[in-house]
């Protein structure tokens, strides 16, 4: 690693976790940062994985009364993540390097729409509630799939989560925005586990990105009162789309 290589994924890392935190998709720069090291793609988006949980502890921490107060509906969900997650790791860790490729130029790019997409899917889901109190068959189901997307890629996957949640639980947005913040920890914990012990991680990364991503989640959540999430979801958005047409330019030349 190179003094240069370690400063951008140092930057790349605190901007994750201060976009994750007000706005979402902050791996949508962690992951390109990643590759303009020279990283091959699929140790990139393992390494991407490891290196953003403690930001995600960071979210859990500071939602953890209203976690508590959803204790009854959470452990079904929390299974079914797990499951969903450690399926997603492991169908990643059997695709081959160049099948990656190609499909890793549409998660990005997938990612990056949900990430713009998701003010309109906020004021949905504060204007019509949803389904029912306690996680039904929709629920579990929708957030094993879910799990196996982040377990597979995980750029936007908050967004998913809030998603499925907005759409079979009756509850207030701030409570799902906890139960998602959980949910996230938990499918980022098995790709810590399994890509750690099965993974092509690239260590030295981990050990200057993970520490970024926990300092710019932390400063997120004091700044989100004050910064535009609009312009910082604007950025990912572009940094997003530029990716993806890098990838498939990449990939099918």
């Amino acid at each position: 690693m190179t003094p240069f290589h370690a400063a951008l994924v140092f930057a790349a890392g605190l901007a994750c976790g201060l976009v994750n935190s007000i706005a979402g998709g902050g791996s949508l720069i962690l992951f390109p940062a990643l590759l303009a090291t020279g990283m091959p793609t699929l140790d990139a988006n393992v390494t991407n994985s490891v290196s953003t949980w403690p930001g995600y502890v960071g979210g859990v921490v500071g939602f953890r009364r209203e976690i508590a107060e959803q204790r009854h509906r959470l452990p079904l969900l929390v299974g079914a993540t797990l499951v969903g997650s450690t399926v997603g790791c492991t169908l990643l860790l059997l695709t081959p390097e160049g099948a990656f490729d190609v499909v890793v130029p549409f998660l990005v790019l997938f990612a990056s729409l949900l990430t713009a997409l998701q003010p309109a899917a906020k004021r949905r889901l504060a204007r019509s509630g949803a389904t029912r109190d306690t996680p039904g068959v929709a629920a579990v189901i929708g957030i094993f799939f879910a799990a196996l997307y982040g377990g597979y890629f995980g750029g936007a996957l908050g967004v998913i989560m809030i998603g499925v949640l907005g759409l079979t639980i009756h509850e207030t947005f701030k409570r799902l925005n906890a139960s998602k913040a959980l949910l996230t920890l938990v499918d980022a914990s098995v790709s810590v586990v399994i890509f750690g012990l099965f993974g092509p991680v690239h260590w030295a990364y981990v050990l200057v990105a993970a520490p970024a991503t926990l300092v710019g989640g932390y400063l997120g959540a004091h700044a989100a009162r004050r910064l535009d999430e609009r312009v910082l979801r604007a950025s990912v958005v572009v940094i997003g789309v530029a990716v993806s047409i890098y990838l498939f330019v990449r990939a099918f030349t």
